[in-house]
């Protein structure tokens, strides 16, 4: 593609509206600008279209999102499943009740039916809608927990899980085949409605995703004991999450639970934050100042789309509130919830604990202390989806959790993609019961750790934007990847895995195998001493990332180890 042929055409074409023309003839003239806009086409990546809202090819706008449609509509027709409909749900960012409105209006010009949520609802509802109404599809338009500048396209499937190997190769190149904005199709809302094409659903499915929730609660004696007395702290960061989760607090009997108010209403400028990200602890600013005041017990925030979910925890020896990463918080659950299902006879005899290549170790040794069978892939919980549904259609296995270090998990099969709403849920169902012991969450991650060993881990990203930024990650990559790396740091590398080429090498004997996972651009390496490290390109923003983790002997030593394994490997990709 000619960037500036390109940008040329969007600002002469009568395809294109005059509004669009002028805001990128007010570009003219910035080549780094028109360069980064026109460069390339968005494409899917883990989580599907993400790109900053604005006008051109690499932008999130009406054309991308209507191309993005119907390449998806050409596809659901080609696989004779309109009849099923798609279900749509959006987030609080800028631009996705517009975009999800004109996809369902695509969708309907193309004789697909639709069932478009009333207003915005978490990502897990939406995939919760796609299984409920039987749809062939669903989309959520949301950009996660990304700066305010961006928004995105989620496409889900059947079973409820995004996209995944073929189908989602099979979709993008339906996409790529519209050469012409004219091809999309059209219709006003009035005669989709008038087709019955067009439909707006919202309490009904809230009641039965709440109601299917709460029917997961393992201990429901003891969250109303406690609920009584426990202080909860929720924050849903301008998006998605309290048009659920308060209300399902309430009806389980927890009385006193305290939404940041500067933070409960819906607003895509995020005002009170520079990043609406749990994984950042600045988000947690004024929910810490809150639960401070009310003396919470647990802090909690959901990020826009309300799959991932952050939490703080007080330290009874210092009444400190601590942090815990996406892995401790998600174990913690898993900890929990596995503990409790065997001590009621409730945990299967086949059951499997799915996690990724970059989460944490820990969750190999809680499977395996529960005879558990523990299931690795690669990042991006649409995989995990895709474990699920071959063990439901093969009848062999049966889930019981699943979890990436990114601040999501799962803790049943209702939904196909990462829960933050049930994992807020479990976090306070957890809080009762360790308070019952006289234990706070915090007192419990010690426990665990004492338990199974001090596994912790981390990751750093370098950020490198626009055209010369992924030309830099892609050269990063290439002299990783080529490249026999014997140690890093004090730790010698046992087993290099190549996964984009299904490659892996014993580092000590040169044997050479397979590493039996979908082709993905990640490096893995495994060292000696219980570590581990990862390298990978982000999916969804501009940045290459690195994942490592460490075992300890206590606490500190595990901070130790992990302190330098992550100057070690940041000095070794960064000189790459």
């Amino acid at each position: 593609m000619n960037y500036l042929e390109e940008y040329e055409k969007w600002c002469t074409d009568p395809a294109f509206d005059e509004e669009t023309k002028k805001e990128l003839l007010g570009i003219k003239g910035n080549e780094e600008e028109i360069k980064d806009r026109f460069y390339k086409e968005l494409e899917f990546g883990t989580a599907g279209l993400r790109g900053v809202i604005g006008m051109g090819t690499n932008r999130m706008n009406k054309y991308t999102v209507g191309k993005a449609t119907q390449g998806l509509a050409n596809y659901i027709i080609e696989q004779g499943t309109q009849e099923k409909g798609v279900a749509i749900s959006y987030d609080s960012r800028k631009m996705s009740d517009e975009f999800s409105l004109q996809t369902a209006l695509i969708l309907n010009a193309n004789g697909i039916k639709t069932y478009l949520f009333e207003s915005l609802r978490p990502v897990p509802e939406l995939s919760f809608a796609v299984r409920e109404l039987h749809c062939t599809s669903g989309i959520m338009i949301t950009a996660s927990h990304n700066p305010p500048k961006y928004n995105g396209y989620k496409v889900y499937w059947d079973d409820g899980s995004q996209i995944v190997e073929p189908r989602d190769k099979e979709i993008i190149e339906k996409v790529r085949a519209i050469k012409d904005f004219k091809e999309i199709k059209t219709i006003s809302k009035e005669e989709a409605v008038k087709k019955g094409l067009f439909n707006i659903i919202g309490k009904e499915i809230d009641d039965k995703y709440i109601d299917t929730l709460k029917k997961l609660v393992l201990n429901p004696e003891i969250v109303k004991e406690q609920g009584k007395k426990l202080k909860i702290v929720y924050t849903p960061l301008h998006g998605t999450g309290n048009t659920v989760a308060s209300r399902l607090l309430k009806e389980l009997g927890f009385e006193n639970v305290y939404v940041v108010p500067e933070q409960e209403k819906p607003d895509g400028n995020f005002p009170t934050v520079d990043y609406p990200n749990p994984e950042d602890k600045k988000a947690f600013k004024l929910a810490l100042e809150l639960a401070k005041k009310v003396d919470a017990d647990v802090v909690l925030a959901t990020d826009p789309d309300a799959d991932r979910l952050g939490i703080y925890a007080k330290d009874t020896k210092t009444g400190e509130y601590m942090t815990y990463t996406g892995n401790m918080s998600a174990l913690l659950i898993a900890e929990y919830r596995i503990s409790q299902m065997k001590e009621k006879g409730l945990l299967p005899k086949n059951g499997m604990l799915i996690t990724t290549i970059v989460s944490s170790d820990l969750a190999k040794a809680i499977a395996d202390y529960y005879g558990l069978e523990c299931i690795e892939v690669l990042t991006g919980f649409k995989n995990i989806g895709a474990v699920i549904k071959k063990a439901e259609e093969n009848k062999d296995k049966t889930y019981v959790f699943g979890f990436e270090e990114s601040y999501g998990c799962l803790i049943g099969d209702y939904a196909r993609d990462k829960d933050g709403i049930s994992a807020v849920m479990s976090l306070c169902e957890a809080t009762a019961y360790y308070k019952s012991k006289g234990m706070t969450l915090w007192d419990q991650m010690m426990k665990i750790y004492e338990k199974y060993g001090y596994y912790k881990e981390d990751q750093i990203s370098i950020v490198l934007e626009g055209a010369d930024g992924a030309e830099k990650i892609k050269s990063m990559m290439t002299n990783m990847r080529n490249k026999d790396i014997l140690k890093i740091g004090e730790y010698k590398v046992n087993i290099f895995k190549d996964i984009s080429k299904d490659y892996v090498k014993n580092m000590s004997t040169g044997k050479e195998s397979k590493a039996n996972l979908p082709k993905s651009n990640v490096l893995y390496y495994e060292l000696e001493d219980n570590s581990w490290c990862c390298v990978r390109p982000s999916g969804t923003e501009p940045k290459i990332k690195l994942y490592m983790g460490v075992k300890g002997k206590d606490e500190e030593d595990a901070t130790q180890k992990l302190n330098n394994l992550k100057i070690e490997m940041d000095k070794l990709v960064r000189n790459a």
